[in-house]
């Protein structure tokens, strides 16, 4: 998590980053065909009508088989879904999120003054055993509410400490479940307390390793909060080694104590050959080096395929994403917390952070607000190593429809998702899931 910022000022920092602007899409006519194949069979197929794809001008028929974009033609007898003309834009992917500390859907919490890490830490207590709902009640509901805005895709972080045990990471393990249809979703066991400075963590990520209910292991600012670097990240990276599962480490230390824990990171990923599989969130040391620096450390993280998330929190600790992805470093877009103890603000309404990523760098032209959008959908799903949502042959139907003109407009407007569609198949309608 992180500390809500102060406002601060604006530029722009998204100049060339690529648009969406001319991606393939797989379009095929509503005919149907005699020549269906083995997998073209009519009750796996659906042929959206009269749809938009990237805010194409002409409306076309977009066909889907066993839940993937095809290029066939329509198979005889599959099911059809009017899109009136509605734009077709790829589902966003959440990339950092923390479900199991919501109250959304809840009664309103007055919250009180906090100074650190360790006084939201010691809230998020309170707040967990005030709470009537179960976390796996509370996650689900927050879950099921970002399905209806669009997201395909989150990583959910699960608080492991002393004070909870294994209970948030079972509670989203619970809402994951419950969402499998609708919702592809990756869990953190995220020592939110300290790994060191909380006895009995450590103990803890193990249990939670070994479990199979997580993907990938956390940490936390392991030289100004945990205050033991080295232990926390050999712990860290020596679980996912053993236990065959990720890392993404939490790093809001900016300047040369940041940089410190990054250059650790890049050592262990190297060390245990752990290329593809670690993930470093916030990463508040990179805005303010220089383009010589940042370019010295982006061929690192580039050559170890490390990926990074950012939540735009502000203009000076937003990631240069553009910068950063010359390089070849993947980078997401994620909520952080929604209705916490930490802040009173989020809604898990991943079009709305992507708007926030504008707003905050101060873009004006269309292939930069276009280029904010991709980040919340294909920048999310290259750090979770998912298919890009990309209207290719073979990509998965993962997509939104809309009322709007063109890509740049809904980044501005945020219009209503009339109809979200996971692999293939219709999840949420007007704000309600189906």
């Amino acid at each position: 998590m992180t500390p809500p910022p102060s406002p601060m000022s604006r530029r722009g920092v998204l100049a060339g980053a690529a648009s969406l602007a001319g991606t393939g899409v797989a379009l095929s006519a509503a005919a149907p065909s005699a020549q269906a194949g083995p997998r073209n069979r009519p009750g796996n197929a659906v042929i959206f009508r009269d749809v938009r794809p990237m805010g194409a001008v002409k409306p076309v028929d977009l066909t889907v088989v066993d839940g993937r974009i095809t290029g066939e033609p329509a198979p005889r007898g599959a099911r059809v879904v009017e899109g009136g003309g509605r734009i077709a834009l790829p589902s966003l992917v959440d990339a950092h999120i923390h479900p199991d500390k919501t109250t959304w859907g809840g009664s309103w919490v007055s919250r009180e003054p906090a100074d650190s890490i360790a006084d939201f830490a010691a809230q998020d207590v309170e707040l967990f055993r005030s709470q009537r709902r179960t976390v796996g009640e509370r996650a689900h509901g927050l879950m099921a509410h970002a399905v209806t805005r669009g997201t395909r895709a989150m990583r959910a972080h699960a608080d492991i400490a002393p004070a909870y045990g294994l209970t948030c990471v079972e509670g989203l393990a619970q809402a994951r479940e419950r969402l499998d249809h609708a919702l592809d979703v990756q869990i953190v066991a995220f020592p939110q307390h300290g790994v060191v400075r909380a006895p009995g963590t450590a103990a803890l990520l193990e249990q939670a390793a070994r479990s199979g209910l997580v993907d990938m292991i956390g940490g936390i600012d392991p030289i100004s909060f945990d205050q033991a670097m080295d232990e926390q990240l050999d712990l860290v990276f020596g679980l996912a080694d053993r236990y065959g599962v990720g890392v993404d480490i939490h790093l809001h230390d900016r300047g040369e104590k940041g940089l410190t824990v990054l250059r650790g990171i890049i050592e262990r990923t190297r060390a245990l050959s752990l290329q593809g599989r670690v993930t470093v969130s916030h990463v508040f040391c990179l805005p303010g080096l220089s383009d010589t620096e940042l370019a010295a450390m982006a061929e690192d993280l580039g050559d170890l395929d490390i990926s990074l998330t950012t939540v735009a929190p502000s203009e000076s600790l937003v990631l240069p994403v553009a910068k950063l992805r010359q390089h070849g470093v993947r980078v997401g877009l994620g909520s952080d917390g929604v209705r916490d103890s930490w802040s009173p603000f989020g809604n898990a309404d991943m079009l709305h952070r992507a708007h926030l990523l504008g707003w905050v760098t101060d873009v004006r032209l269309d292939e930069e607000l276009a280029a904010c959008y991709e980040v919340g959908a294909h920048g999310g799903a290259d750090v979770m190593r998912l298919p890009r949502a990309d209207f290719s042959p073979g990509s998965p139907a993962d997509f939104v429809l809309m009322r709007a003109e063109c890509l740049p407009q809904v980044l501005v407007d945020m219009p209503a998702r009339d109809l979200v569609v996971h692999g293939g198949r219709v999840v949420a309608r007007d704000g309600e899931l189906t």
